[in-house]
């Protein structure tokens, strides 16, 4: 085998000779690029992401190194040219820069070297910094709620005091949750459930000093180990990605979904946009989203289809919900009614898979924990309060019907899944086993079973409607907080992790998990599965990242 060892410096370009070997991903067809992992530590490394990306091209392949630190292109993933190779794993960096031209039915060859890296803070997930930082849960669960937002890697390198980090608490909290770095959008004011006066402010001090003591505001290093998580393993590193970038850094791709052609839509979180991929082509397009309320955050959370094929956007603080008809290209909206649409109105979500049962819509607002629900035909907006009593500590964040166009929601600032009969309107609440669980976002199964992610309890959930019994099952890494749970045709449960980096992809039948390493720091909302495929595709979206990734398991 002829290849070529790096022992070149940081500017120089790995030269790839071309092989022959035997096919590892179809019968008649060779990898277009292959070589092994290695290092000085570690000898033959597995579980290392190789990334490839063309020059000129919207689109990154990433393949993972199995237990003999082999990676494989599969030879339909690489068109002929020249790619630029960059890795993940964990305390290590490429040693020098790497190219390889990939030949048109040919293999071409190139053996990685890693060392290791001088700057292991910048490597690590939100979910190490949470696992390497002192402190009680209850304080580091407050970081849950930074992370939709930015990186824990900005506070832990911060240098602000306690009175620093007040300020910055305080007016981090006037921000809309679609806001970024790149793009902060102010709330015209705060939601109903939230603290106010002094408590409000006792627990942003008790938030503040706990920042103070985790950053670099007392010393120039951390005084606390940082802890990393192991590289993938075994069936962990049989997967191929397709990541597609997205034109502009502040698109902010929160729900992907496909419609019956394979086309990948997705909802703007930061922008009044719907956009689409074309997956073969690698086109994209956009469509402008009506804006129903001037001068409120822009961008939309939920993007559901129908039976027919629409496709539905919770319009969140604009104050409505859209259905956007993919044949005419073409919105239509429903506006919540000017006595219902308040400074805090913030419509995130819409059920609109069974809407042939009485032709109305459920859907959700984050404003004041309710539940609204849409006729169609004569634009009434009905409304339920399950917390009216005592609205504090709650928020209403999914809402999703089952066959009979009954809804079922979820309420992440608690432990509650809740019930609305759609013929009586009565209510009635669940409590999950995990007390405080923060139940989020949630699907419906054929056998009307309501399967959610479990953001504090680090698990995801399946309630069964029929004989109200839940289950439960504990994710294997720490601070996963999973948002979303996706099930495909084979009974398997998907979830992602805000924190962690991780698809993970549950057996029920076994408690077994596989956890999928994606090759960059990506902050995972909805998940979506593609039964059409065999095996399945998993697809999500890069929130903070303006992209959209393909995971392709290869078993």
């Amino acid at each position: 085998m002829v290849s070529m060892r790096s022992k070149v410096a940081a500017c120089a370009s790995i030269l790839l000779f071309v092989m022959n070997v035997p096919s590892l991903f179809a019968a008649d067809a060779a990898p277009a690029l292959t070589g092994s992992v290695s290092s000085a530590e570690e000898g033959v490394m597995e579980g290392v992401l190789i990334s490839a990306k063309k020059a000129g091209s919207p689109l990154t392949i990433t393949v993972v190194s199995d237990a003999q630190g082999r990676y494989r292109f599969p030879a339909a993933k690489l068109d002929p040219g020249q790619y630029r190779i960059s890795i993940r794993a964990i305390g290590y960096d490429l040693d020098g820069r790497v190219n390889a031209e990939v030949v048109a039915q040919k293999t071409a060859s190139a053996d990685l070297k890693l060392r290791k890296t001088t700057d292991l803070a910048a490597q690590m997930t939100n979910a190490e910094w949470l696992s390497s930082m002192p402190g009680e849960q209850k304080m580091k669960n407050t970081l849950l709620g930074c992370v939709g937002c930015h990186s824990l890697e900005r506070i832990v390198r911060s240098k602000y005091d306690a009175d620093g980090f007040l300020a910055t608490v305080q007016r981090m909290s006037t921000y809309a949750n679609q806001s970024t770095p790149l793009n902060p959008q102010k709330r015209l004011t705060t939601r109903a459930t939230e603290l106010v006066g002094e408590d409000r402010v006792r627990v942003q001090r008790a938030q503040a000093d706990f920042l103070a003591s985790v950053n670099l505001s007392q010393s120039a290093t951390w005084d606390y180990a940082l802890k990393t998580f192991p590289r993938p393993k075994g069936k962990a590193t049989q997967v191929v990605y397709t990541e597609y970038d997205l034109p502009r850094p502040t698109i902010e791709p929160h729900d992907v979904v496909l419609d019956p052609e394979g086309n990948a839509w997705y909802s703007n979180f930061g922008g009044q946009t719907l956009g689409k991929i074309d997956p073969k082509t690698g086109k994209h397009s956009e469509f402008p989203v009506p804006e129903l309320k001037k001068g409120s955050p822009v961008g939309a959370l939920s993007l559901r289809n129908d039976r027919d094929g629409n496709l539905w956007l919770g319009m969140m603080y604009q104050g409505g919900v859209a259905k956007f008809d993919r044949k005419s290209e073409k919105f239509q909206t429903w506006p919540i009614p000017a006595e219902m649409n308040s400074a805090n109105t913030q419509v995130n979500m819409t059920s609109p898979m069974n809407i042939a049962v009485d032709g109305k819509v459920w859907s959700q607002n984050n404003g004041f924990a309710g539940i609204h629900r849409i006729d169609l035909k004569t634009g009434k907006w009905e409304t339920w309060e399950p917390f009216k009593a005592s609205p504090q500590g709650h928020n209403i964040y999914d809402v999703v019907a089952d066959s009979k166009n009954n809804a079922y929601f979820t309420d992440i600032g608690r432990e509650h899944v809740g019930r609305i009969d759609a013929k009586t309107g009565e209510i009635t609440l669940f409590a999950t086993p995990t007390k405080d669980s923060g139940p989020r976002r949630a699907m419906m199964d054929d056998q009307d079973r309501l399967w959610f992610g479990e953001y504090r309890a680090n698990a995801i959930a399946v309630f069964d409607t029929k004989s109200t019994e839940f289950k439960e099952w504990k994710l294997p890494m720490p601070w996963a907080a999973p948002y979303d749970v996706a099930v495909d045709k084979n009974g398997h449960a998907w979830t992602g992790s805000m924190l962690n980096d991780r698809i993970s992809r549950l057996d029920p039948k076994t408690g077994q998990f596989t956890e999928y390493l994606l090759p960059k720091q990506t902050n995972v909302r909805r998940v979506y599965v593609d039964n059409t495929t065999t095996p399945v595709t998993f697809w999500v979206g890069s929130n903070h990242g303006a992209s959209i990734v393909k995971l392709e398991p290869l078993e």
